[in-house]
């Protein structure tokens, strides 16, 4: 079977009011956690890899192995290239298969941000690709990405009209509020632009650095329009601990099939609390698998 786009996935979360949860993979073992809950808890999922994930496991191997989890797995489920900058890799990656991918000229101005954007656009729907892209700026630090407090900015609900209409893009990423990595203090979300942005476009809309969100703020995000959810730090942590973990507790071990266990397990749940935080268990059923 070959990979879906996020099309379906998205529109169908828009309609009945869920979020699909994008959860940050770097390895066969993180794909397997995630995959085990969503098939458990029966939720349509999206397997994101950011430019370094790329980088370090490549993307013909992602690839594949996602392929295969598409047949093995009775779940909507596809491979996402999260916070891509180089255009020309997103071609590439998409020419191989990929089905789902951010463009992230959200540095650029206004004008040029859309000048980018339009042409992935344009580029990944002759192949049957999805696009989603950032209006605004999130800071924090994830992965290569880091963005200081002082240039960090909010979605102008008017230009994101604007940049919908003129890009042709499939879903929005918004920034109100939220921030990649850790943060020092409790969020504060800016649910009156994002119910303006909901009622200016009509394209999904994606939430980024959700990790350490009260879970309660994510739900009001999801009931105010937001359709995807991306979580990376929450899945890196508990997975880095336990590791560590097991080498203090049995400082002489070696393989890798004993000590990646608890590393797995302590991931899973976390995928699982994430996912009926998203509101997208047992919505797993009635998706379309054209592309």
């Amino acid at each position: 079977m070959s990979l879906l786009s996020t099309k379906e996935i998205l529109i169908k979360a828009q309609k009945e009011g869920y979020a699909v949860p994008a959860f940050n993979i770097h390895n066969l073992e993180t794909i397997q956690v995630v995959l085990d809950a969503a098939r458990n808890l029966k939720s349509p999922v999206i397997l994101a890899a950011t430019p370094s994930t790329v980088k370090y496991a490549d993307e013909n191997y992602l690839l594949a192995i996602i392929e295969k989890a598409s047949e093995l797995n009775n779940i909507p489920l596809t491979f996402h290239l999260d916070h891509h900058e180089n255009v020309e890799d997103i071609k590439r990656i998409i020419k191989l298969g990929c089905k789902s991918v951010m463009i992230d000229a959200s540095k650029h101005e206004f004008r040029n941000n859309i000048e980018i954007v339009k042409d992935v656009v344009e580029f990944a729907h002759l192949y049957g690709s999805t696009v989603e892209a950032e209006l605004g700026k999130l800071g924090g630090i994830e992965d290569d990405l880091n963005v200081d407090e002082k240039d960090v900015f909010l979605t102008d609900p008017k230009e994101a009209y604007e940049f919908v209409k003129r890009t042709g893009v499939d879903s929005l990423a918004v920034a109100i509020g939220t921030a990649h990595g850790l943060y020092k203090s409790e969020p504060k979300l800016d649910f009156d632009r994002l119910e303006k942005i909901k009622n200016m476009v009509d394209v999904p809309l994606v939430l980024h650095g959700a990790s350490g969100v009260p879970y309660e703020s994510v739900q009001k995000s999801i009931e105010k329009g937001i359709c995807k959810v991306n979580i990376a730090t929450e899945l890196k942590i508990p997975f880095s601990n336990a590791i560590k973990q097991y080498f203090n507790e049995n400082p002489n071990a070696s393989d890798p099939r004993q000590y990646l266990v608890p590393a797995k397990n302590a991931m899973y749940d976390v995928v699982v609390e994430k996912i009926k935080m998203c509101k997208s268990e047992n919505k797993a059923h009635d998706i379309s698998y054209n592309i």
